[in-house]
């Protein structure tokens, strides 16, 4: 009996022992994947891509309290249309009542005596086949789009001596911009000048004609820094103000407009920006500046660019978008405002490079998404990115992003 009796300490000696390994075990995976967990998050934190599951719901980019318009006397406040802002402003029809979608690409160019407008003269002056169907369509389905148009429209002018590229296209190529679902294109660069004043102002009447918006250039100053102004019939308001820090010289070859003279809203001194930030917020606006400025061929944004989106943002713009670098930079947050540094090329040249397209959604009670669309521009053609290429193209947004979380879809929050 005696043996029994230690038998049976035994066996529940031996039964805590394993109840211990056991508990043990557990509690060490745990641990372990808790550690596993946090290393993943870590990752993403560092900038990796947040994927969101399908039935979540889009991020909030930003908010503008300033462009809200869920009540009737706010709704009544934004339609104002004030003296002076009558020839700059338009009204659209928004295909849905509660937002507006605003969409945005980088730098385009028409000239046929380079590699990428001869494509488009090849396709017979059309954006099909040139640029992917499905980037097309995103293009044509927003209620605003706009690029940076990186050349004058004209058959005459003298190119600027001693200018490495001077670009110019042939106006009939402006009905490109129709294909291409463009309402609006950005002049406030260092190329809309390469033609001399001549060409610019042919750009405009051919930009006109198309039906066409421009801004960030004009006969005078008044016109080349103007807020140009968007209304939705349901009384939702956008206002874009474009303007150039390039080049940074005292004389510079692209001539800023005068009181007397057109040229382009230059914006080195930006207190002629900042007071038309200030102007558009308080007309109820909500304000995008889309700006030139950057270093060339380089990811890295420099510190012009840093310190003048926080005066921008100071000044109360809602958005900064930017050109110029003909690469992709980060995008970022300044005083709580989403700031994209630059769009790189759209469809500039023959060189394989990353791209986007970035759209906007303003919605009646202020809030905005944001969401950037990965894309490729290749052999004179610009295509929408789709499955390894897409996430490859996110990831390295997200890597050179640190204050953002970008997710699978492309949405952008702040970190």
């Amino acid at each position: 009996m005696r043996n029994s009796g230690k038998r049976e300490v035994n066996n529940g000696v031996l039964a805590v022992r394993v109840f211990i390994l056991t508990l043990s075990i557990v509690l060490f995976a745990g641990i372990l994947g808790i550690l596993v967990i946090k290393k993943i998050n870590d990752s993403t934190q560092g900038g990796g891509v947040k994927l969101v599951s399908g039935w979540e719901d889009i991020p909030e980019a930003s908010t503008a309290p300033n462009a809200a318009v869920d009540s009737e006397e706010g709704a009544k406040r934004a339609a104002i249309i004030y003296e002076g802002d009558e020839d700059y402003t338009h009204v659209i029809a928004a295909a849905d009542d509660d937002t507006v979608t605003i969409g945005f690409a980088g730098d385009i160019l028409f000239d046929d005596n380079y590699a990428v407008g001869d494509a488009f003269a090849r396709a017979g002056n059309t954006a099909v086949g040139v640029v992917g169907s499905s980037l097309l369509e995103k293009m044509q389905g927003v209620d605003i789009m706009m690029v940076n148009n990186e050349f004058p429209y004209s058959n005459g002018g003298t190119p600027t001596a001693g200018k490495t590229y001077t670009f110019r296209a042939r106006p009939e190529t402006a009905s490109i911009l129709n294909d291409m679902g463009v309402d609006i294109v950005g002049l406030a660069n260092n190329h809309a000048y390469d033609y001399g004043e001549q060409a610019l102002l042919d750009t405009f009447t051919t930009v006109n004609d198309a039906g066409i918006v421009y801004a960030g250039a004009g006969k005078n100053l008044d016109e080349a820094s103007h807020p140009v102004y968007y209304i939705t019939d349901s009384g939702m308001k956008i206002a874009i103000i474009c303007a150039t820090q390039i080049e940074r010289l005292d004389n510079p070859d692209t001539k800023g407009a005068t009181e007397t003279s057109a040229g382009v809203f230059r914006c080195f001194d930006d207190s002629l920006l900042l007071d038309r930030v200030r102007e558009a917020r308080e007309k109820n606006a909500y304000v995008i500046v889309f700006i030139h400025w950057g270093t060339e061929s380089t990811s890295e944004v420099d510190y012009l660019q840093t310190d003048q989106a926080k005066e921008i943002t100071d000044a109360g713009a809602n958005l900064i978008i930017g050109a110029h670098p003909h690469v992709l930079q980060k995008i970022d947050y300044v005083n709580g405002v989403p700031v994209v540094y630059s769009l790189g090329n759209y469809i500039f040249n023959s060189k394989t490079l990353d791209t986007g397209m970035m759209v906007a959604t303003l919605h009646k009670n202020g809030s905005v998404n944001l969401q950037f669309v990965p894309a490729i521009q290749s052999g004179c053609s610009v295509y929408e990115a789709v499955g390894d290429e897409k996430m490859r193209v996110l990831n390295e947004m997200a890597g050179m992003s640190p204050g953002i979380v970008l997710d699978s879809n492309g949405y952008i929050s702040p970190r």
